[in-house]
């Protein structure tokens, strides 16, 4: 079967994995105890901005019960830290509209509409993503939505089903990984390799993520939306599985792209000298991966620091002395995660080198039927 035949199929076979994960959906707005608090749109027809600075919008209600009236709101009186945002006569907004027991009706802001600007961005990386990487990058862009569909439609809605976290994370991550990699990089050796290494990296780090939570003693309460989840959620939720759940989750992106390369360097130096033996491949392969191992776990402590800036500042304001601040849950989870994230992708470098050198080396002749069912080598389409 030629390779556009097999992406085709795969295709197919994402569509249908796609369609059984939305008719499998429970509907859960219905069966939640608590309802968040309905938004109505509106349309600022007027901003008044008076001398000491505070801002008053007059804006009409574009739906719902209260569609066509007018309100005036205050942006900033009732968030005094933020102050009032930038809005301009057009602009949509958000707003809580109620009724008082008296009978006296009043429109609190709740936001600005962000959406169109927020697809601008998209669609830009959306077009640099094509441009660049073509065909490959279409795939890519697909596999991303994929991937979002088996989070928002198969672990959100099994977790909150009384699933175990931690099963419902591992299942649900492998074969997203699966997935997604044979559907941007296609049938191919190399593609097995990255799936293979991707499954016993992921329970690696699954085994080393249930260590740290044990041996740090974290119940998984550390976050403030924990404790609301806790009091909403219509089963009682295991929340340190959660926790795990969490960590395996955020370790994916890192991970598939560094099973990916690393799977594709060792096919790249097989494909340019086939006479390599098993510990030359892995050897030459090992340079490139502690090369992107390095560069990959700086990136992730950053990432991580970055999302924590308000915190660490608040750790240089506070009275108490640095080595306190790890001792509370909420910061002691988010060192767990980057350290395990971290060892996790230190050792999925030689995972993947030795078990893609492995495949490479014991693939069949190419006069065999198994060689044309694994597929090419990779993209450099060479063979033994």
């Amino acid at each position: 079967m030629r390779q556009p035949q097999r992406l085709w199929w795969g295709m197919v076979v994402l569509a249908g994995v796609l369609l059984a994960m939305l008719y499998r959906q429970p509907r859960l707005a219905a069966t939640l105890p608590v309802q968040a608090e309905a938004y109505t749109l509106a349309q600022v027809e007027q901003v008044t901005t008076t001398p000491d600075g505070s801002v008053s919008l007059d804006v009409r209600v574009l739906e719902g019960e209260w569609a066509g009236v007018p309100f005036r709101i205050e942006p900033g009186k009732y968030q005094p830290a933020a102050g009032a945002p930038p809005v301009h006569v057009g602009d949509r907004v958000w707003l809580t509209v109620s009724r008082t027991p008296d009978g006296f009706v009043q429109a609190y802001f709740v936001d600005v509409v962000r959406t169109p600007r927020l697809a601008v961005l998209a669609l830009a990386l959306v077009a640099a993503i094509v441009l660049t990487s073509g065909w490959k990058g279409v795939r890519s862009l697909l596999a991303m939505l994929y991937s979002l569909a088996v989070i928002v439609y198969y672990i959100i809605p099994a977790i909150l089903d009384g699933a175990d976290p931690v099963r419902v994370s591992v299942t649900g991550s492998i074969v997203l990984l699966a997935v997604t990699l044979y559907f941007t990089y296609g049938w191919t050796l190399k593609t097995h390799a990255a799936v293979l290494s991707m499954a016993v990296a992921l329970t690696l780090t699954g085994l080393l993520a249930w260590a740290g939570v044990e041996f740090t003693r974290l119940r998984g309460y550390g976050a403030e939306e924990v404790l609301f989840l806790a009091q909403a959620a219509p089963v009682a939720l295991n929340l340190r599985g959660l926790l795990l759940g969490g960590m395996l989750i955020g370790a994916l992106g890192v991970l598939d792209d560094l099973v990916a390369t690393q799977a594709a360097a060792v096919v790249e130096l097989y494909a340019a000298n086939p006479r390599l033996t098993w510990r030359e491949l892995v050897q030459r392969a090992m340079h490139i991966g502690q090369d992107h191992v390095a560069a990959t776990v700086n990136t992730l402590v950053l990432a991580y620091t970055g999302t924590a800036l308000p915190l660490l500042l608040l750790f240089a304001l506070g009275p108490q002395r640095w080595n306190e601040w790890f001792d509370y849950e909420f910061v002691a989870e988010e060192v767990v995660r980057t350290l395990i994230g971290a060892l996790g992708l230190v050792l999925t470098v030689p995972l993947t080198t030795w078990i893609a050198a492995w495949l490479v080396l014991h693939r069949p002749d190419e006069t065999s039927p198994w060689a044309r069912w694994l597929g090419p080598l990779g993209d450099t389409g060479h063979g033994h």
